[in-house]
């Protein structure tokens, strides 16, 4: 009897095994970081807002006078004509607006600036109550260089209007 007597004794001196629960502080850290990045990937998206759309444009009869204002002051678009076609240049505002390098073409008949690659105010019309520039002048370089000009603003901005001279007919019906 001795021996289990002995073996009883044992067994009660041996301890029990504790139970393991799984509310630990640890655990509860894991948990909650787990749920808020669950929350943070399902969220409700907020929707990005689109800019306001710009007023429509309607296509409109220019003279020189008439499309000189339309330079980027005083919160208008900026425009300016390549070859007779009146091209709204304005959301290349840095570039055509006041400051930028080509702000001297705003407003004006770029077409021979842009034909001999200069942007100096001695390349634009100075009577804007005479007629067009017929630009007949320019060599077989030149043109090339004006109609890659014009095949860009076709691809870029939106032709707002032609330009015509000032006492030509459709100058005067469209101020009727």
């Amino acid at each position: 009897m001795d021996y289990i007597e002995q073996r009883m004794g044992q067994e009660a001196a041996k301890p029990t095994p504790e139970v393991q629960t799984i509310a630990t502080p640890i655990n509860f850290i894991l948990l909650s970081l787990f749920v808020f990045t669950l929350y943070y990937q399902l969220r409700p998206k907020k929707v990005a807002a689109l800019p306001p759309a710009p007023p429509p444009t309607v296509f409109q009869t220019f003279t020189p006078p008439t499309l000189q204002p339309f330079n980027g002051t005083n919160g208008k678009p900026i425009y300016f004509a390549v070859r007779g076609r009146v091209f709204d240049v304005s959301t290349g505002r840095n570039f055509y607006g006041p400051g930028g390098p080509y702000e001297n073409f705003a407003g004006r008949d770029a077409s021979r600036g842009l034909a001999h690659g200069s942007f100096d105010e001695d390349m634009l019309t100075k009577d804007l109550e005479g007629p067009l520039d017929d630009l007949k002048d320019l060599d077989a370089d030149q043109r090339e260089s004006l109609r890659g000009w014009e095949e860009r603003f076709e691809e870029k901005y939106l032709v707002v209007g032609k330009l015509v001279a000032v006492g030509d007919k459709e100058a005067e019906d469209a101020k009727a």
